[in-house]
Formats: C-alpha cells, structure tokens, sequence
C-alpha cells in the first residue's frame, strides 16, 4: 500500500477563517481593513440598506460554506461601493474556493491596489496564485504575509495545504522551510514537511526522521497519530499502522479522517466480507462519509466494500462521487471500470479503462503516489 498524503488542512475552513464581517459604519476606519471615509464621502443613503442586507447574506452564505450561492449576493453589494474589504475578500474566498482562480486574483489584487491588503489579502493570493499555477506570484505574496505575521502557523500549512492540493511539491517545502525557520517546534510544519520530502521521493533519508519528529513534538495529539500512520504506510508496515489508528481512535481522535484511514487500512490488510474486521472497515468508512460525505478517499473506500458485497449499483454510487471530488486518481477508475462490468455496462467500463490509461500517461515520474484523501 502506498501511502498518500494525508493532509490535516481544514479544506474549506482554511479559506473561510480569515473571511470577513460586514463591518458597521463606526468600524469603517479600522486601520486593518481600510483608512477612514472622508469628509467628502456621500453619506448613507435608503439603498444602503439593501446593500448591507446583501453584504450580511453573502458573507454568512460564504461563512457556512455556500460559496457559489454567496457571489450574487456579493457581486450586488460590491456594486453599490459598500464595504469593499468585507466584500471583496469575501468575493476572493468565494472565487477560490470555488476554483476560479483568475478571478479571485482579480478581486484581490484589486483590494492591494487599493489600500485595502492586509496578511488575510496576501495568504488567499498566494493560495490563488498557487491554484493558477504562479508559483512566483505565490511566493511574493506568501513572503507578504510571512513578513506581516511570522509566528502564524496557519499560514504556511494553509500553503502548504494548497501546494498538496495541485501537487506542486517543491513549492510546498520551499513555505513549510521557512515557517520552520520562525517556528522550528512546529509539530503540523514538520508533519508537512515530511509528507512534501515524500512525495519527492525523500522518505528514506529525509521524510521519515520528520514524521518521528513531528510525533515526538506533539505524542499523542492528532497530528503525532497522523506523523505515526503516515510513517508506517510509507514503510508499508499495515498492522503497525493499524495499531497507532486504533489508538488515535481510542484516544478521541475520532474524526472522519481518522475512520476513512482505519477502513482503508483494514480492507488493505485483507479484510473480507463475513470477518469482523471487514464489518469494522464497513462501519468506520460508513460513520466517515455520514460525518464529510466530501471525502474523496471514503466514497472511494465504500465503493470498494459495494464490490466486495458484490453490490455494484451502490459502488458506482460512491465511486462516481469519488471520481468527482478526485478526478485524477486512477484507483477510482480500476474500480469503476469493474462495477460497470458487473452492471453490464461494457461500452462505461471502457470507458473507464481508457482514462485510466491517459492518466498514468500523463502521471509525473517524481514522488510516490499517493493513496488517500488530497482535502
């Protein structure tokens, strides 16, 4: 079993905790967020309300994760003029977090040219610098917040979250060095660094001592567990990483992450339908996708089990939702192409096949390939 890596960052939570309240006028002149209005500013008209209403709903729908409803609503208000910081970095969330990544660098370069920047400004450029594949513009404004705010944590492995994300690796270890230069006792940095060292193929010599050194800086916390698991599936030692799944699990670590790990690790063990370990793989997987039925490495698991129960209709269910939130893993495809053979659906399967093909076609030659979710 290869080991993918298993990323902590939040996903969406990593772009909407530096979203942006309306502010009320009182607040206008925060010097964080913009200078205050002058004299010759109109002052507040009927229509204002509309607008605020229009700002207050936008930035709650993006605060619970409804990006794409959230942009009318932003896009109304960013029309009237009011609280352009509020709407413009709500506007650059919402564009980010739903992949357009030239538009939330239009929005947000916008908010710098205005005076507006802030650290918040730089991270979610950088993130969307990453995204359009602009690795120099990334590390720019990367080293803007990194200036700003240097003991922030949040802002290198956000980055770093990123660079997983669209797999450019060397970038990603490049931010997570220098976040270690100003918190060198960070567990999550080291946890990061040594899934980037590994994926470029640096286990052996540099990888591993970063995984056991980011257990030893944080035993027994979540990110000590996931350096554990981590290191162990690089090792392909399944029962060890087993053990320190159960332990997490055991220790309250118990979140949909950790369970989506423990059932794929089960079912890589060998685990088979009418064994109590497979009836535990089937049950953690199950509790993993009712808790983020967004995660890609669950859906794909459960997939597997439908298979394995010879329930093909149910695993194109979740492997079909695999292949959307994963589109370029070719795991998803072997097993798809297999539930649509068992369907009938010969011309589908092939289909399948083909892709599978055009992927490792086109796959990197550096780094190992990953195996479980990229959030």
């Amino acid at each position: 079993m290869n080991p993918r890596g298993i990323r902590i960052g939040l996903g969406l939570a990593t772009l909407l905790s530096v979203a942006a309240a309306p502010r009320t006028h009182a607040q206008s002149a925060s010097p964080l967020h913009a200078p205050a209005a002058s004299a010759a500013e109109p002052q507040l008209h009927a229509d204002d309300a509309v607008a605020r209403t229009e700002l207050e709903t936008g930035t709650q729908l993006t605060a619970h994760g409804y990006l794409q409803q959230a942009i009318p609503h932003l896009l109304a208000a960013q029309a009237t003029g009011i609280d352009p910081y509020a709407t413009g970095i709500n506007l650059g969330i919402c564009y980010l977090g739903t992949g357009n990544y030239t538009q939330a660098i239009k929005v947000l370069d916008t908010l710098d040219a205005s005076g507006l920047g802030s650290e918040a400004v730089e991270n979610l450029l950088a993130q969307a610098y990453i995204g359009n594949a602009q690795p120099q513009d990334a590390l720019r404004s990367f080293r803007r917040a990194a200036a700003a705010t240097p003991q922030d944590e949040k802002l290198y492995a956000y980055l770093a979250d990123a660079c997983t994300d669209h797999k450019n690796y060397a970038l990603g270890l490049e931010i997570v060095n220098q976040g270690l230069l100003a918190l060198p006792q960070s567990a999550r940095l080291h946890y990061e660094k040594a899934l980037f060292l590994s994926q470029l193929g640096r286990f052996e010599e540099e990888g591993r001592p970063e995984f056991e050194r980011a257990a030893q800086l944080e035993p027994n916390s979540y990110i000590g567990f996931l350096a554990l698991v981590q290191k162990d599936l690089y090792e392909d030692n399944l029962p060890a990483a087993d053990k320190v799944l159960h332990q997490a699990i055991q220790s309250g670590h118990d979140d949909y992450r950790m369970l989506s790990l423990l059932g794929t690790v089960l079912l890589h063990e060998g685990a088979a339908p009418g064994e109590p370990r497979f009836a535990e793989a089937e049950k953690a997987l199950e509790q993993s996708a009712q808790e983020n039925p967004a995660w890609s490495a669950t859906q794909i698991a459960l997939g597997k089990v439908c298979l394995m129960q010879n329930e093909p209709q149910k695993a194109v269910e979740h492997l079909e939702i695999g292949r959307r939130l994963e589109p370029d893993n070719p795991a998803v495809y072997a097993s798809l192409a297999s539930a649509y053979d068992r369907l009938g659906e010969h011309a589908q399967a092939r289909l399948m096949r083909l892709q599978i093909g055009r992927l490792l076609a086109e796959k990197s030659a550096g780094g190992r390939a990953p195996v479980a979710q990229q959030p």
